[in-house]
């Protein structure tokens, strides 16, 4: 129970798993000229793998420039991670994969997408910038200063300073480390998937990419086409869309399919009018701290937890007691903010957003609630002043073309000018696009509409499902997995509208805070464990008092009563089939169980008190008192 609490609320405060702003179509445009590969293929170098791997598994640094638009441009290294199949029936072509983000890790993966995958190689591929390449941009001093914004009971939107110098200060020590930011974009990205296939001696691979990666493993389709064999695109936001305009009417959009609107109004107007004060541990220093959440900080944190298919279904009742005031709610999710704030490297997310995303949108969309992500992101893309990467006619590049893909090449810029088609038309591979239907932060129905205008490509809707389909769906990756195998065959492997969890409705819980810290802390159990173990003796003694004919029928009354609760209850929180909603509360039979120990009390006073009783016999009496106080006074009150 304590797993599933912890991993269900394990969504980050601020991390916005950001869409591509790239189409899936056959217009595709590089960032990169042709010269970019005239050198041939990047070199590479053997290292020590930096995270478990399975067996069969190397690791290396692909050398790349840092800027390929600049001549002797100085040698970085992006990581990566091999796995080679030793199936029987291995298929010449591998799957290369990255992490979304921008500035999430990747190499941690290597070992689920193996078994996914058993009978292919599988490639793993660093972001340049990332955790496991080198250089890093980490930026520790954007997590201080966002975590001193939480701090403060204000709106965000009037409580950046702390950003923007935090972020200055973490901008001006990359810069004194010699790091070119404008070398950290999506166009660069890209070009090193495209050099690595080369430099592993690869003729062919498919390419996998989730939410942000769609867009750097699109931009590698089109500066490879020859190199290309098919392309999944998982939890994909196309070019036409402005995630930070469009965030907030996606999130009402997924809030609607929920039949939570109003309830979801009603709780961000009431925490906007008084903040919810929770602690929490700071992720750098590990101190207690307070932090002090607006409605809008709350409908933020919710955006995140609805990428988990396991949180989804819990969202309702949640948001229901949230709107009635029962703040106590938040505090998994709360106490999961140090995870997510260091779940990503700060310095390579604002790189590429500041270049690649945050120029293109107003910032001016969405009414009354204005989620944080876009409101930092703003902030420190105007304290970092990095020039736009792409024009904007190259970010909302049509997806209606049903030509062919053309490979096209040049270099995007930042006048608004599109580069110019480089080589003839190359037919374009198969392309399976896969979406949540409960997913925010890349609504599935974009995905569909983008899909419809490309040739050879198709989407699938899975039920239930949130952000980053694979990680969360069995069917999602056998559904993957079938498409890699034969991507012309149309049959489904499995049934994507079936959820995997019930949504648990306003009114199905008894909600409660005090599950998670007993969840937390098991010795919070300790009156529920006596308890029992009480029960159980008094049945046996009980019993064996009726079988010498000496009476003993209320004491073993009284520990079969006991035991039953006990039982039921197990039985009932065992029956859940969504293990996470006891972060927030507990079976809604709970407290009607609780009327077994309201009698094994009762008896177990009687028996306690009737004449000629021993002084021993006080002690279930005691325990049943202490457990009655412990359910009704503390678990469920």
């Amino acid at each position: 129970m304590r797993k599933a609490a912890v991993t269900a609320f394990a969504a980050a405060l601020v991390v916005s798993f950001l869409g591509a702003s790239s189409g899936v179509s056959s217009g595709l445009s590089s960032g990169l000229s042709s010269a970019a590969y005239a050198a041939g293929p990047g070199q590479t170098e053997e290292q020590p793998c930096p995270v478990a791997v399975p067996e069969g598994t190397t690791c290396g640094f692909l050398l790349v420039p840092e800027r390929r638009d600049v001549p002797n441009s100085r040698t970085i290294k992006v990581g990566y991670a091999v796995h080679r199949s030793t199936a029987a029936g291995r298929k010449q072509d591998p799957v290369v994969y990255s992490n979304g983000g921008p500035g999430s890790p990747s190499l941690q993966l290597i070992g689920l997408l193996s078994r996914m995958l058993p009978d292919r190689d599988v490639v793993v591929v660093e972001q340049r910038g990332g955790r496991y390449s080198e250089p890093r941009l980490a930026c520790p001093e954007i997590v201080r200063g966002l975590v001193q914004t939480l701090q403060s009971p204000a709106q965000m939107a009037t409580e950046t300073a702390p950003i923007i110098r935090e972020a200055l200060t973490c901008q001006d020590r990359l810069q004194g480390e010699h790091i070119d930011l404008r070398g950290y974009q999506t166009a660069e990205i890209a070009a090193d998937v495209v050099d690595l296939r080369k430099a592993l001696g690869y003729p062919k691979w498919n390419l996998f990419g989730v939410s942000y990666s769609t867009r750097s493993m699109l931009q590698a389709a089109s500066d490879d086409p020859a190199g290309t064999r098919s392309v999944v695109l998982d939890s994909f936001l196309p070019a036409k869309t402005k995630w930070y305009d469009e965030a907030t009417p996606a999130l009402g959009a997924t809030i609607a399919k929920l039949g939570i609107t109003a309830r979801f109004d009603a709780m961000v107007a009431r925490l906007n009018a008084r903040p919810a004060t929770l602690e929490t541990r700071d992720p750098l220093t590990h101190k207690r701290i307070t932090v002090n959440l607006t409605g809008d900080d709350v409908a933020t944190i919710l955006e995140e937890a609805l990428h988990e298919a396991d949180v989804i279904p819990i969202v309702p009742a949640l948001v229901d007691g949230l709107a009635d005031g029962r703040t106590g709610l938040l505090q998994p999710l709360i106490d999961q903010v140090g995870e997510g704030l260091t779940s990503h490297d700060w310095g390579l997310y604002y790189a590429v957003q500041c270049q690649d995303e945050v120029p293109f949108n107003s910032f001016r969309g969405g009414g009354r609630l204005r989620l944080f992500t876009g409101v930092a992101d703003a902030a420190v893309c105007g304290a970092w002043n990095l020039p736009a990467a792409r024009g904007e006619s190259v970010a909302a590049i049509s997806t209606q073309d049903t030509g062919n893909a053309t490979g096209t090449g040049g270099t995007a810029t930042g006048d608004g000018t599109a580069p110019a088609p480089l080589g003839r038309p190359t037919p374009a591979p198969p392309v399976l696009v896969v979406g949540g239907q409960f997913d925010p932060t890349t609504p599935p129905e974009s995905a569909r509409e983008a899909a419809r205008g490309v040739p050879g490509a198709r989407f699938t809707e899975f039920a239930g499902i949130g952000h980053a389909v694979f990680l969360s769906s069995e069917c999602g990756r056998r559904t993957i997995a079938a498409f890699l195998d034969d991507p012309a065959a149309t049959g489904a492997p499995c049934d994507p509208a079936r959820a995997p969890y019930p949504i648990v409705r306003p009114g199905e819980l008894a909600l409660t805070s005090s599950a998670y810290k007993a969840i937390n802390s098991p010795a919070l159990f300790a009156p529920l464990a006596l308890f029992v173990l009480v029960s159980a003796v008094q049945l046996l003694a009980g019993l064996a008092g009726l079988v010498r004919r000496r009476g003993g029928g209320p004491t073993a009354l009284a520990g079969l009563a006991g035991l039953a609760f006990a039982g039921l209850s197990a039985l009932s929180v065992y029956g859940m089939a969504d293990e996470t909603a006891l972060a927030i509360g507990v079976p809604k039979a709970l407290p009607w169980y609780g009327l077994l120990a309201v009698l094994a009390t009762a008896l177990s006073t009687v028996a306690a008190f009737r004449l000629r009783a021993r002084a021993i016999q006080i002690v279930p009496s005691l325990a049943g008192l202490a457990l009655l106080a412990w359910l009704y006074g503390w678990l469920l009150g």
